[in-house]
């Protein structure tokens, strides 16, 4: 979003739009959810990686329940090249995928060794060049490691979307790609936090079809189908 959108965006503009409903949003869920923490336990940028990387097809919850026993052998770079690729399969289970989650932590963790003196890169290209590491892991690290502008899609926040009617949601890159330009780029870190808040509190996968959450029913009040989403 340009400077003079982003100037433009908190005018009384009509739900029928989507910009309208992106500035309501906006503004609903920063009132909903002021404090923006992020779900995974860390304590720096490589923890977070490590965290974020097992969050593939796991719940937030359970990679908390399971990354303090691997943080308690490993939580540097440095200590995770001496376990074995085994070690760490047998303590990541739990998060489901493990051979493949395990082979690339270690594998990252080498190649942050090798060629990045043991620190987690502050690059999207760098990140993602890193095992395991896809757009969206790489885009929860900068915006919440290193505070840069990003905003992650995962299953909650493409959800929304489409029942919003911010996006038509054919794929998740479409999604990402009509949120920025719908938001400011200063909200995003934030708002992405508290689009997957939303989603997990009241606008869930089966607890809301687009027409029983507040801000469906706020967006589109006259709504009665339910919305068939992407996914």
């Amino acid at each position: 979003m340009t400077d003079g959108a982003a100037s433009r965006f908190h005018s009384d503009l009509p739900l029928t739009s989507r910009a309208g409903r992106a500035a309501y949003l906006d503004r609903r869920l920063a009132e909903l959810y002021p404090e923006t923490p992020v779900p995974l336990n860390h304590h720096d940028a490589y923890t977070l990686l490590i965290a974020v990387l097992l969050s593939a097809q796991c719940t937030d919850k359970r990679v908390n329940l399971t990354t303090p026993a691997l943080f308690a052998k490993a939580d540097t770079p440095q200590a995770m090249v001496k376990l074995s690729v085994e070690e760490i399969d047998a303590i990541v289970r739990p998060c489901g995928l493990a051979p493949r989650k395990a082979q690339a932590i270690h594998g990252l963790s080498v190649l942050l060794l090798r060629d990045h003196g043991g620190r987690v890169p502050r690059s999207f290209a760098e990140l993602e060049a890193l095992p395991g590491v896809g757009h969206k892991t790489a885009s929860v690290v900068m915006a919440q490691a290193f505070g840069v502008p990003a905003f992650p899609v995962d299953t909650h926040i493409h959800r929304l979307a489409q029942r919003w009617k911010l996006t038509d949601g054919r794929s998740v890159e479409q999604t990402e790609s009509d949120l920025k330009r719908l938001f400011p780029e200063s909200h995003w870190n934030a708002l992405h936090l508290r689009i997957i808040f939303y989603g997990r509190e009241h606008c869930t996968a089966h607890g809301c079809d687009g027409t029983v959450c507040e801000l469906c029913r706020t967006l589109f009040p006259k709504r009665r189908r339910p919305v068939a989403v992407r996914k």
